[in-house]
């Protein structure tokens, strides 16, 4: 069996699959020897590597168009603003023509079902926000990028929040009840649990601030996601979310550390399926070394726990990064599927990464993965996935088709028509500003009633630096602190938390 025979029969499928490309050996296309990647095994999850301007993001378009066509909903972030394309159908061209023939692709152009969305206000897609009380305190402390002691110390105030019957919803809401944790009368009622330095609540405090300055304050709060918006199909065909990092750039972190708590919420809400013909929903995560960046060990623990767990959901998840060293080991081995585009090798970290890569493909005759890997040309990549049988696939040197829909953005005033006209922006188009911990202590020293209307109207101009003087004040308040001493109502016991400690309010 000659090379060529050898793929073709390790890529056979009876089930449905996502066409990826044609075998490429000794530098000819094998047109008949396809490599596909079979829906079947989509939740034993995957890994899209490789250098700056090798292909990757026309990999993730390809496989979205794919999964988008057999019904199956993908959530993508799209960082580049590169991928809106896949709302309108492909230009065409002689390259397009010659990479189709060569794989044995009938391309035609098409255009797939979008929905664009954004993280908090100030893009220009449908704005999404989750509240802080379900983001949690392991994701949130990732966010603001603190250690294992002041991770330690949120979550002991979200606990007490929690117990208090307090919602933190968005920013605001958790300062304040920092700030009563750190008086002294807030450090009685954490007698018995702990307490909350000064300096520590310093750290958590000013993290808070940046994270406001960088505009991740719009992304808290409500109407909260429901992640069941992201499972839809119309026509029998997956819609396809895209998640804009827009006014986020300043703190990537939480753009990664947000599709974490979307997985987290997914777990909590969908049923056990077991193996399934094809996935109910394909996450993938762009840019995911930002993810494993300093993470902390109870960080880097559950999100090896849920990649475990909710492949029994029916969910699949892609991490597509440049290198796979980006990606930790514990994770790495829970990903079936392997999509290598070229990797570079001009420096000693790069031979040792390109070292580590080849080691964790099967063995082959057919390449030397060392020299592969670093000559591999635009569009092409080192693949192995697993069969139906759940047996690893021959590595095979892919030439990968090219995507049917627009390789090119669409323009910003494109995405922010096909936004508004969405019946998502209904949804969550505007900012739901409820009672919530803040308002809660304030209300407690609310002037007259024959006075609110003047205060009222002036509240939308409040200086926040004048609000932090008076959370003080109320704070001390002995009317307030034993209001917050009896406060341990059903609402607080109500929350529950699992993966990453989010919780949502049932």
């Amino acid at each position: 069996m000659d090379a060529f025979e050898e793929i073709t029969a390790g890529y056979a499928t009876e089930g449905g699959a996502l066409e990826l490309g044609s075998a490429v050996v000794d530098g000819a296309v094998g047109t008949a020897a396809r490599v596909r990647l079979p829906l079947a095994t989509l939740n034993r999850h995957g890994l899209i590597a490789g250098a700056t301007g090798t292909g990757k993001t026309k990999t993730l378009q390809l496989m979205a168009e794919q999964l988008s066509a057999a019904g199956v909903p993908v959530v993508m972030a799209d960082v580049k603003g590169d991928l809106s394309g896949l709302s309108r159908p492909g230009a065409g061209g002689d390259k397009v023509s010659k990479r189709a023939t060569e794989t044995g692709d009938d391309w035609q152009a098409a255009g797939f079902p979008v929905q664009f969305l954004s993280l908090g206000e100030g893009g220009s897609a449908v704005p999404v926000r989750a509240t802080i009380t379900s983001f949690g305190p392991i994701l949130l402390s990732k966010v603001l990028g603190l250690n294992d002691t002041q991770e330690s110390t949120l979550g002991l105030i979200f606990h007490w929040a929690d117990s208090r019957g307090l919602p933190l919803l968005d920013t605001k809401d958790l300062r304040s009840v920092i700030q009563h944790l750190t008086d002294d009368e807030g450090k009685e009622d954490l007698k018995g649990l702990g307490g909350v330095s000064s300096a520590t609540a310093g750290v958590i405090l000013r993290a808070l601030l940046n994270l406001e300055a960088n505009g991740g304050d719009t992304f808290f709060g409500e109407p909260e996601l429901d992640p069941a918006d992201l499972m839809r199909v119309e026509d029998g065909r997956g819609v396809v979310s895209l998640l804009e990092l827009s006014e986020l750039q300043g703190n990537p972190a939480l753009f990664s550390t947000f599709l974490m708590w979307l997985l987290a919420a997914l777990f909590h809400q969908l049923p056990e399926e077991g193996d399934l013909d094809k996935p109910k929903l394909v996450f993938f995560f762009d840019e995911a070394h930002l993810l494993f960046a300093d993470a902390s060990k109870a960080f880097l623990e559950q999100i090896v726990q849920t990649v475990k767990l909710i492949r029994s959901k029916g969910v699949g998840v892609f991490f597509c990064t440049q290198l796979p060293t980006d990606v930790p080991n514990s994770v790495l081995s829970q990903l079936g599927a392997r999509v290598q585009h070229a990797l570079r090798a001009f420096t000693p970290d790069d031979q040792k990464a390109l070292a580590q890569t080849v080691k964790t493909y099967p063995t082959t005759p057919h390449y030397d993965l060392g020299k592969a890997l670093t000559t591999l040309g635009i569009g092409e990549a080192i693949v192995t996935v697993l069969s139906e049988q759940g047996a690893p696939t021959p590595v095979a040197w892919t030439r990968l088709r090219p995507p049917r829909s627009l390789m090119a953005s669409i323009g910003v005033d494109a995405v922010k028509q096909a936004a508004t006209s969405s019946p998502l922006y209904g949804k969550y188009g505007q900012t739901v500003d409820r009672e919530s911990a803040y308002e809660m202590l304030l209300a407690k020293v609310a002037p007259p009633a024959e006075d609110a209307p003047a205060a009222e109207a002036e509240r939308p101009h409040r200086n926040e630096a004048d609000d932090s003087g008076l959370i003080g004040q109320v704070l001390g308040n002995p009317a307030v602190k034993s209001f917050l001493r009896s406060a341990g109502s059903a609402l607080g016991r109500e929350i529950t938390r699992g993966i990453f400690g989010t919780g949502r309010r049932r």
